[in-house]
């Protein structure tokens, strides 16, 4: 059984939905947990610190370790890994998954709109991780895992969150070179699951998902979270996709293509089928340290 007793997470947004399932998760697997959330609403509004603070009641109630930490991702990381250190000591692992959804068409988003999701979905990611790196590398198997979203691919009416979400991506693909030599392993999780989020009531849902609550509960994200939360995980700079039960990878890569040195705008026309040949299709790896 893989277990974390011994080690400290930090899990952002754990106070509800995948983020809860999370934190239960490693806690209950014997990791100190802080319990991040600021109870804001959908977008990331006003503030409540009783979830997090339910967390930590539920883990503690079991026996497991756990504190509650409300500041905002956006402004308060080097508060936030303060809590662990003053709490526990020592930092071994930080899950980012806190995050706002906002549904708009780009035509309505303001400047201001896309700044309040990149504030609180790719820059609250890199704070918390810049004030917890040295931790991590102190660790020696430091832990990171980023929360993104298969809506990098394209969806409608997602343009500021799907945008951060692909910072994020892009990020932590470097970040995973960047410690390798420390033994910092650092990967993306792409959760599907049924939360007050996914499931908002002014989402329209189609009727085939009309049980998706169910059939994609955040239980079932979590243990790929934990996978790649432990010093059992090698793997490093890739993306997990998880839910319901099904775990996949999703990766970028290139097809053959073709090469043509008197390159033409009709040899591109012309030849275009070879450029999206799916069936030539090869992952392209992370760069590796030098």
């Amino acid at each position: 059984m893989l277990r974390f007793d011994g080690k400290v997470a930090i899990v952002t947004g754990g106070g509800r939905g995948i983020g809860r399932a999370h934190a239960l998760l490693l806690a209950e697997r014997g990791a100190a947990v802080v319990v991040n959330d600021i109870g804001s609403d959908l977008e990331g509004h006003e503030s409540d610190s009783g979830p997090a603070n339910d967390v930590v009641a539920e883990i503690t109630s079991s026996g497991g370790r756990a504190v509650a930490s409300v500041e905002d991702v956006s402004l308060g990381s080097v508060a936030i890994v303060a809590t662990a250190i003053d709490a526990f000591g020592h930092l071994d692992i930080v899950v980012n998954n806190a995050g706002i959804n906002g549904r708009l068409p780009f035509e309505k988003n303001s400047f201001e709109y896309f700044q309040q999701h990149m504030a609180i979905h790719f820059y609250g990611t890199l704070g918390l991780i810049q004030a917890a790196w040295p931790y991590l590398i102190e660790s020696g198997k430091g832990r990171i895992v980023n929360t993104i979203s298969g809506t990098i691919l394209g969806i409608a009416n997602r343009t500021a969150y799907s945008a951060a979400k692909g910072a994020i991506w892009g990020f932590t693909n470097c970040l995973a070179v960047d410690g390798e030599p420390y033994g910092v392993k650092a990967n993306c999780i792409g959760p599907a699951a049924g939360t007050r989020m996914s499931l908002a009531p002014d989402q329209d849902i189609p009727s085939v998902l009309a049980n998706y609550g169910e059939q994609m509960p955040s239980e079932l994200v979590a243990p790929v979270v934990a996978y790649l939360a432990h010093e059992d995980c090698e793997i490093t700079g890739m993306t997990l996709s998880a839910g319901g039960g099904k775990v996949s990878r999703l990766a970028a890569g290139h097809t053959a293509g073709f090469a043509d040195t008197a390159l033409t705008p009709e040899t591109v026309r012309d030849r275009l089928a070879e450029v999206l040949d799916p069936k030539t299709f090869q992952i392209e790896e992370r760069v590796s340290v030098a």
